[in-house]
C-alpha cells in the first residue's frame, strides 16, 4: 500500500486535469488487455478491425504489462489540454529522459523489441514515428467519440472542484475509486503492491480524469516532482449508452416525464448534446427543458472548458430523494 502524507500547502495544491495523450496510452492498454474491460466492448468492436500496422511505436511502447514510460503522459500544463499542445512537449522530451524510461521499461518487463529498441537507438526520428502514430490513431480511435469524452471528463472536473470545495479532500476522495482512502491528512492507496511511504514537501497532487483506465488506476507517485493519480471518469457506464432509464413515475406526474427525465440524466453534470443522445429529444427540446429547470433552481449550468455543463441542484435531489 501507498501513502502520502500531505502537508497544509500541498492541500492547496491539488490540481484536476484530464489529458488526451493519457487516454492514449490508457486506451493501448485496454486494447491489450480487454478481458476485465466489457463496458468498453462497443468501441473496441468498432476500433479493432482498423488497427494496422502504423500503429507499431505504440503497440512496442505499451505492451499491456505493468509500466508505460513516463515520456508518453507528460504532466498536463492545465485542466483541459489539447492533443496538439501534448504532442509538442512529447516533441520536446529531452533524449536523455526517453532512455531513461525505456531502461526502466526493457528491467521491468524484458528487452526492448521494434520500435520502442529504435526509439531508445534514436530518439529523434523514434519520436517522429510515434507522433504520426499517434495522429494516425487518434484520427482513427477518438475523433468521433472525442466530443462525448471530452464531455464526460469536464464534467468529472466539475464535480471534482465543486466536492473540493464544499468538503474538502474528503469529498474529492469519498467515491473515487475503491482503493483510495483519505484519513486524516494522509491518502492511501491500496492497490500498489508494495509498502510505500511519501511526505509531499510541497509538490501537491494531479488527479487525472480517465475513460479508458477503468476499472484500474494508473499512478506515477515516485520522488521527485509531483505525484499523479489517473482515475475513472464518474458516469463511465453512460459513455456508449444509446437509451436511458425511465423517469420515475412520481416524479414525471409532477413536473412532466421530460423535465424527470432530464433530472434523472443528471446524476453526473452533462451537456445538452448529450443529454439529447440518451434520452432521444431533441436538442432544442431539451435546451427548453433545461431552461425551465434552471427558472425553478433545480438545475444549474458551468462552462468548463468549451462545455457548458448542466448540474443538478440541492433542490433537486432533494426532491428527487423525496
Amino acid at each position: 500500500m501507498l501513502t502520502l502524507a500531505f502537508s497544509a500547502y500541498d492541500l492547496s495544491f491539488l490540481r484536476f486535469a484530464f489529458s488526451p495523450l493519457r487516454e492514449v496510452a490508457a486506451s493501448i492498454h485496454a486494447l491489450r488487455t480487454p478481458a476485465r474491460r466489457a463496458l468498453h466492448l462497443p468501441w473496441f468492436k468498432q476500433v479493432r478491425p482498423q488497427l494496422g500496422s502504423d500503429l507499431g511505436p505504440l503497440l512496442d511502447l505499451i505492451t499491456g504489462g505493468g509500466y508505460i514510460p513516463d515520456f508518453l503522459c507528460p504532466v498536463p500544463t492545465g485542466p483541459t489540454p489539447d492533443l496538439a499542445g501534448e504532442l509538442a512537449v512529447l516533441r520536446a522530451t529531452p533524449h536523455e529522459v526517453i532512455r531513461a524510461d525505456l531502461d526502466r521499461m526493457a528491467s521491468e518487463l524484458g528487452p526492448l523489441t521494434g520500435c520502442a529498441a529504435e526509439l531508445h537507438q534514436d530518439p529523434a526520428a523514434g519520436l517522429d514515428r510515434l507522433v504520426l502514430a499517434i495522429e494516425t490513431y487518434w484520427q482513427l480511435a477518438f475523433a468521433p467519440h472525442w466530443p462525448r469524452m471530452r464531455n464526460l471528463l469536464e464534467g468529472d472536473l466539475l464535480y471534482r472542484t465543486r466536492q473540493y470545495a464544499e468538503h474538502g479532500p474528503a469529498g474529492v476522495f469519498a467515491d473515487m475509486h475503491s482503493t483510495i482512502r483519505w484519513e486524516g491528512r494522509d491518502l492511501h492507496l491500496e492497490q500498489r503492491p508494495e509498502e510505500m511511504s511519501r511526505v509531499l514537501a510541497g509538490e501537491g497532487l494531479l488527479l487525472a480524469a480517465s475513460i479508458f483506465v477503468w476499472p484500474g488506476l494508473f499512478y506515477r507517485t515516485d520522488s521527485p516532482g509531483q505525484p499523479i493519480i489517473t482515475y475513472p471518469v464518474r458516469a463511465i457506464a453512460t459513455l456508449w449508452e444509446r437509451g436511458t432509464a425511465p423517469a420515475p413515475d412520481a416524479l414525471a406526474a409532477v413536473i412532466g416525464r421530460s423535465r424527470a427525465l432530464l433530472l434523472t440524466e443528471l446524476d453526473a453534470p452533462a451537456s445538452t448534446t448529450d443529454l439529447s443522445r440518451r434520452t432521444g429529444l431533441s436538442p432544442a427540446n431539451v435546451s427548453e427543458q433545461l431552461t425551465l429547470l434552471r427558472s425553478a433552481g433545480l438545475v444549474t449550468k458551468h462552462r468548463v472548458g468549451r462545455a457548458m455543463l448542466y448540474v443538478r441542484t440541492p433542490r433537486a435531489h432533494a426532491l428527487m430523494d423525496g
